[in-house]
């Protein structure tokens, strides 16, 4: 009997289909709406345990039965897909990763980034300082992925002489 969760090889191969469209990188399934008497797609990245796009399919001409995939509905369906991806990754990118940038006393700007390592276990965070003029490194050190960076705590921190954070 075949484990059901495990790929295997025909799993990846190029396959066109009425409901079910794939290449070899995407999965494109027409499945039953739950929540209606319509049809969705859904599209899933190899590799993904999950689609990264679920959205309504068009009904066919009988008004039963969902219209067939085909190739330009596949194409447009990727393009939407790696676009929803590409975004969630460009908001996660930002979640994790900010800078301000400061007006030091003696008028010298000075770039402050905060980069968090999202980890179950052991989540940590690296506070930097860069010279806003050359990009140099001024400072470094891990605080907790707690902090909060803000005009205000990167000036401090600066002003500190870039003495760990309370």
């Amino acid at each position: 009997m075949t484990d059901l969760t495990e790929p295997n090889d025909s799993d990846s191969l190029p396959l066109q289909e009425d409901r079910l469209w794939r290449d070899d990188r995407w999965t494109a399934r027409i499945i039953k709406n739950e929540e209606d008497d319509g049809w969705a797609v859904e599209m899933t990245r190899h590799g993904d345990p999950e689609p990264a796009l679920v959205g309504p399919w068009t009904m066919g001409r009988d008004k039963k039965n969902p219209k067939p995939l085909d190739g330009p509905a596949f194409s447009t369906l990727v393009k939407t897909a790696a676009e929803v991806i590409r975004r969630h990754e460009q908001q996660l990118h930002a979640t994790l990763n900010r800078s301000v940038t400061v007006t030091t006393r003696d008028d010298r700007r000075v770039r402050v980034a905060l980069a968090i390592v999202p980890d179950e276990d052991n989540p940590s965070a690296t506070l930097s300082a860069y010279d806003d003029a050359d990009d140099s490194e001024l400072a470094s050190l891990n605080v907790s992925p707690a902090f909060r960076l803000t005009a205000s705590s990167a000036s401090a921190w600066i002003e500190s002489g870039y003495a760990r954070p309370r």
